[in-house]
């Protein structure tokens, strides 16, 4: 198959050992409330980014399970010898979050790794995403605008194992930090959606998704420093400004940027768009 028949939102691809992984929030339950058998994460792999063959699931509900329903936004990332999957669930009686889930292979049965959600107990939080910085782990994540009004895009420190939290979340900045371009979804209340980091010649880059003129955007946000306790600032331009966006970037097998994200942001035609980006784009400043 192709990317067009795919219909995933939240796309993130992994390139390890001569292959493309693609993962993604199943589209046709994404809204849906009930519990359902079917909650679950799949791979779709490929050789080239044109074919991919697929799905295989490499997660799936199960009655002892702490979410409930609403699986969101799979990230798989290699860390130590292992794979690491970083996923959006909601327990019903409680609030959503991001757990972390283990596996020896991209592509095998991803098994709970973290006890339950690593991001705060009573905080309705989504789309965590790992980023490592001078040796140490963090989970950088979004706090829900549904609970606060003005989404936040946080970090908290994680333990070498990945299994729990270190210390308390700090906030890297806010919606409303875009007030060149960001509009409110309900009164007063602005989204912060699927942030992914990345450290281009030094400077650290937050990519990550809200509401514009044009409905879902894919923004930019920068650390003042480097660093992921630096001083951040949203750009004034958007990305990509029309019905699109939790993107992420990956490098192909010969070196070159990717980014990759859905659209349009309609269930249930979301589909993955692969499209080439550079540094020199990402690291200039749009004003």
């Amino acid at each position: 198959m192709r990317l067009e028949d795919i219909n995933v939102r939240d796309p993130f691809i992994l390139t390890h050992e001569g292959k493309y992984y693609l993962y993604g929030t199943r589209a046709i339950h994404t809204w849906t409330q009930e519990i359902k058998e079917g909650y679950g994460f799949d791979v779709y792999e490929s050789d080239d980014l044109v074919e991919w063959y697929g799905p295989v699931s490499v997660f799936e509900n199960y009655d002892t399970f702490w979410g409930d329903f609403q699986f969101w936004a799979p990230e798989v990332h290699k860390y130590n010898g292992k794979f690491y999957m970083l996923a959006t669930f909601t327990d019903r009686n409680f609030y959503r979050g991001t757990a972390i889930l283990v596996c020896d292979t991209p592509n095998g049965k991803f098994k709970e790794h973290s006890d339950g959600a690593v991001t705060p107990k009573d905080w309705d939080c989504l789309d965590g995403t790992l980023y490592v910085e001078d040796g140490t782990p963090y989970m950088v994540f979004c706090h829900e605008w549904c609970q606060i009004k003005n989404g936040e895009v946080c970090a908290v420190e994680l333990s070498r194992d990945l299994k729990q939290p270190q210390g308390e979340p700090f906030t890297l900045f806010r919606a409303t930090d875009a007030d060149a371009w960001i509009r409110a979804v309900e009164k007063d209340c602005y989204v912060t959606d699927g942030p992914f980091l990345m450290n281009i010649d030094g400077e650290l880059i937050c990519l990550w998704s809200s509401f514009g003129e044009y409905g879902y955007v894919e923004a930019i946000a920068r650390s003042s420093n480097g660093k992921i306790g630096g001083a951040w600032s949203v750009d004034k331009e958007l990305l990509f400004e029309k019905n699109g966006g939790h993107g992420m970037t990956f490098e192909d097998l010969n070196g070159g940027l990717n980014f990759v994200y859905h659209t349009p942001n309609e269930t249930p035609f979301e589909r993955p768009c692969v499209c080439k980006i550079t540094k020199e784009l990402l690291k200039r400043k749009l004003k």
